[in-house]
């Protein structure tokens, strides 16, 4: 089966109201993703009704995860997507039909500028946040095809130290759908530090049908994982810098791998991908 082709690169904005792309070379053979960068919500949207403290919640974004792209985009070299908005306006990690696409209750937190929120308002937030920030990833990533060298897709997530009253025993996880490559890859060198407890498809499932990983990675037969880091590991400097000094020998090593550039697909275990070959 050959993979999905994506139209030609379209212009996009490096910083506007939905992404951030820090530039990096399109040939290097390495995009970074982090889906859920940002806390900002935009004045119109008055905080969604919500106080400032839900917004250094987990329900808000990712902790960590962005200062933890640029330094890996700084120090490879390359290309990384970073969303503009919080999750909690729309979640550009989930398909566009998604019916969490848009929180009503988030962790307890019940969204008030979310709870009548009709399917105008919704379209409305797809066009302004959820569709700029998929179309510059897709336009990042067709970038590298036209620069001969079909990218791997990693992308950057964080988890809470615990969930509902329960330790999570990870430091981090390898999250994956039914391409092998990049998380076996990936959870034998993390877990060749004996310091390190890395789950496998833990503390969450990567296949989710529609998610931004299933929409540019599986439907396109990219090599791709997500890593999920656990946020009191990252959340300050230090942190960053030593996920940083981590993960730059193990990204490095993975893109001079010649089999991580060849697109392949492997289907879903979510069950047949739309518009896929073969599917």
């Amino acid at each position: 089966m050959s993979p999905v082709q994506s139209a030609s690169p379209v212009p996009f904005a490096a910083v506007s109201d939905a992404v951030e792309i820090v530039p990096g070379s399109a040939a290097a053979g390495l995009v970074l993703v982090a889906d859920h960068a940002s806390n900002h919500v935009p004045p119109d949207l008055d905080d969604l009704g919500l106080p400032p403290s839900e917004f250094a919640r987990h329900i808000a974004f990712d902790i960590g995860v962005a200062p933890l792209a640029r330094a890996l985009a700084a120090r490879l070299g390359v290309p990384a997507v970073l969303s503009r908005f919080s999750r909690l306006v729309i979640d550009p990690n989930r398909g566009d039909d998604d019916p969490t696409l848009v929180m009503r209750l988030s962790d307890g937190a019940v969204v008030p500028g979310n709870a009548r929120l009709d399917a105008a308002g919704k379209q409305a937030r797809i066009d302004r946040f959820w569709r700029p920030y998929d179309d510059a990833l897709t336009a990042t990533i067709d970038a590298a095809f036209a620069a001969g060298r079909p990218p791997i897709l990693f992308s950057l997530h964080s988890f809470t130290p615990i969930w509902r009253g329960v330790p999570r025993p990870w430091h981090s996880g390898v999250l994956w759908d039914a391409d092998p490559r990049l998380p076996q890859f990936l959870l034998a060198r993390l877990r060749a530090d004996p310091a390190l407890v890395v789950g496998d498809n833990e503390p969450y499932d990567g296949a989710l049908e529609g998610d931004t990983m299933y929409r540019h990675g599986t439907r396109r037969g990219l090599v791709h994982a997500i890593l999920e880091v656990r946020q009191d590991l990252i959340g300050d400097d230090a942190g960053v810098a030593a996920w940083a000094d981590r993960l730059e020998p193990i990204l490095v090593e993975a893109m001079a791998r010649a089999d991580f550039a060849e697109p392949r697909l492997h289907g879903s275990r979510c069950g047949p991908v739309p518009g896929v070959s073969g599917a």
